[in-house]
Formats: C-alpha cells, structure tokens, sequence
C-alpha cells in the first residue's frame, strides 16, 4: 500500500515537474508571436513610408507640367538688301520654329503665328502649323521668311542703322496647347517666343540670334 502510495506521488510530481517545463515553452511561443507581429506592423510602416516617397518624387518630376519653349533655330540667308537713304531694307532666309517639351507626355499645340518686327512694327510674318512635340523632345518645323520695310514709316533710326552694317530686327510668338500626362490628365500651356537677331550687312549673314 505504502509503496502505491508513493507511486502516485511520483506520478503527481512528474506531472507537475512536466507541466511546469512546459510553461515557458508556452510562454517563448507567446514571445515569438509577439515579435513576429512588431516585425509585420515594421515592414507595413516601411512600405507605407516608401510608398508615400514614390508618389512624392513621382509627382514631383513626372507628373509636375513644365511650360515649353519655342526658339528659332540656326538662320540661313538667301536674300539681303539695303538701302540707307530710302531707308529700305529686304530679306529673304530659312530657319527652324524648335518647340522644346521637356514633359513626360506629349504637347499638342494650335497653329499660331511668329511676327517678326523692326522696332516694334511688323516687318513679315510665318505662319506655324498645328502639330506636337513628343515627350521629352522637340519639334522642329522648317520655315521660310521673307521680310521688307513695306508697312515702315520713314525713320532717320532705320536710315542710321542700315549706314552703321548691322540691321537689328525681334520675333515674337505665342502657341497655345495642351500637355497630356499618363493618356488622363491635360493641362493647358501656352509657350512664348521673344528672339532678337543681328545681321551683318556686309557680309549678309546673321550676327547674333538670341531667344529668350
């Protein structure tokens, strides 16, 4: 009898030694649920914080709409004449209308018109075609001009320009278009050409063109 007894006093004290092993076996398994569900809701964050980074830089650069530029391009002379004391001047050469997108998406613009000008007074337009300019690119449209003093009062300043070899004239121009972002978004743009050119009478070619 005394040695059942003892038998189930083993057996109640191996049982309670078993269970109290276990406990912390329990317990680390707790722990380790604890920690993997930190490392999740760390990485959620993580991705959240780089998503937002994305879309940051994303509309930043991609998505912000620039305003293009319209230039001339290099001016080839075929015709220039002068005369000081009329005064009188004429002129005939090629160029290049350079519309420069520098969008990630296209730029369709109506046709417009550049005026080019002595002292402010139209001397002799181009017309310029309705088109676009891809993204990242520029258009480029061949053009010829022909310009004369026809619409000019008579000026001493035109007479004394055209006695000192250097002819200064202005082109403006004003295209009105939309650029188009991802095939959704449309933004309206109007881009604006100011070039002052130089020729040199003597030699009958082009000094200086600047556009700004």
């Amino acid at each position: 009898m005394a040695e059942k007894i003892q038998q189930a006093l083993a057996s109640v004290k191996g049982y309670t030694t078993r269970k109290d092993e276990q406990l912390p076996t329990f317990q680390s398994e707790e722990e380790l649920k604890r920690q993997k569900r930190i490392k999740l809701f760390k990485y959620i964050g993580i991705f959240i914080v780089f998503q937002i980074i994305v879309m940051t830089v994303f509309g930043l650069t991609v998505m912000k709409v620039k305003t293009p530029k319209v230039r001339l391009g290099a001016i080839s002379v075929q015709e220039l004449t002068s005369v000081p004391a009329t005064p009188s001047f004429n002129t005939s050469f090629t160029t290049q209308i350079r519309v420069k997108n520098t969008n990630w998406g296209p730029y369709k613009f109506d046709a417009g018109i550049a005026t080019f000008m002595y002292q402010g007074v139209p001397v002799g337009q181009v017309a310029i075609p309705k088109s676009k300019a891809g993204m990242r690119s520029t258009k480029k449209i061949n053009v010829e001009v022909s310009l004369n003093t026809d619409a000019l009062p008579s000026s001493s300043t035109l007479s004394n320009e055209l006695n000192s070899g250097v002819l200064t004239l202005t082109s403006q121009a004003k295209l009105t278009g939309k650029v188009e972002l991802m095939l959704i978004m449309k933004k309206k743009k109007s881009a604006n050409m100011d070039c002052t050119i130089a020729f040199d009478l003597s030699t009958k070619t082009v000094k200086s063109l600047q556009c700004k």
